[in-house]
């Protein structure tokens, strides 16, 4: 079989997350140790005991995720969960989001020391950026990237009025899976296309606003592309192991040099998930395994296989159990 290893982004995190991992395996609590020593406060007891509403914001889940996520590798590659896969080298890794940070380490394209500054710096960034400007983010269900689109042009072609005065700010930014887009951006605009959605000339749309601290992966975002540009292009990226494919063009990255630019892309940019996975599938890659927390992924790419009717495996592995 041709295996694809797949990361979580924010948004898979809870409270307990990792805790298993730590206190079964020494290697494991070792990793979480080393964390701690990195980010500079204690970040595994904030994942095993919380509380929430800390874990949740961006400054904490982004490196909780990413630590967690590597805790879930490493218990798979040391056999302690699923032993049959232990030796199974991956021929691709991707990630959602924050998880391709996690892709790029499970690639060998980055080590865990730095991949850890750059998610902790990234997640300071993105939250200092939603503080700066409010925004937010909207899943659309049952559209297609052509309405999604319309819809969007309709709020902008007569934007809201802003509470900040600024311009409004709208856009497709996360292509999860067939009829399931989510917009991003200013809140009128966000709250215009909620009331949109519910015209019937876009029926069966339903719009779902999301618990987001700010309006991720558009233009609001640039300030913390800003503060992360430097420290990406000072890091000691590797030629990856496997092909590890990006968000922000569904395409493998061809070279080292790619990695700082297609990241910072990513930061202000479309993720593009569905797209991402059907060119694996395309690769006839038919086993894809999710590592770290929850079963976001998992449940993504069951409904990117259910219209092309492929036989896939995928496996869920998010600790011991």
């Amino acid at each position: 079989m041709k295996t694809a290893f797949m990361f979580p982004g924010q948004g898979a995190q809870y409270v307990g997350m990792g805790r298993d991992l730590f206190t079964t395996v020494p290697k494991i609590a070792q990793l979480y140790r080393q964390a701690n020593h990195i980010v500079g406060f204690d970040l595994a007891k904030i994942c095993f005991e919380g509380p929430a509403d800390q874990l949740d914001t961006t400054e904490i889940s982004q490196p909780a995720i990413f630590v967690t996520s590597v805790a879930c590798l490493t218990a798979l590659r040391l056999a302690h969960v699923n032993p049959e896969l232990a030796q199974v080298t991956p021929d691709a890794s991707l990630g959602l989001s924050l998880g391709e940070y996690t892709a790029l380490y499970a690639g060998g394209a980055v080590d865990f020391d730095d991949a850890l500054r750059l998610v902790q710096l990234r997640g300071k960034s993105m939250q200092l950026a939603a503080q700066m400007r409010k925004g937010t983010m909207l899943s659309v269900l049952g559209l297609d990237e052509e309405a999604v689109n319309r819809l969007c042009r309709l709020v902008l072609d007569d934007p809201p009025e802003e509470e900040d005065g600024l311009p409004s700010i709208l856009a497709p930014v996360n292509f999860n899976c067939p009829g399931q887009i989510v917009i991003s951006g200013s809140v009128s605009a966000c709250r215009r296309a909620e009331q949109l959605a519910q015209r019937d000339d876009f029926a069966p749309a339903k719009a779902v606003p999301l618990r987001v601290a700010g309006a991720f992966h558009t233009s609001m975002m640039a300030s913390a592309a800003q503060r992360l540009a430097l420290a990406l292009r000072q890091c000691r990226f590797k030629t990856a192991v496997c092909p590890v494919v990006a968000n922000v063009d569904a395409a493998v990255y061809g070279s080292v040099e790619q990695i700082p630019d297609k990241l910072l892309r990513q930061l202000t940019g479309a993720v593009r998930w569905q797209q991402s996975v059907e060119y694996l599938l395309d690769q006839n890659l038919d086993r894809f395994i999710e590592i770290g927390p929850g079963k976001v992924l998992t449940g993504l790419v069951k409904k990117i296989i259910r219209p092309r009717k492929q036989d896939v495996e995928i496996i869920n592995i998010s600790g011991l159990k």
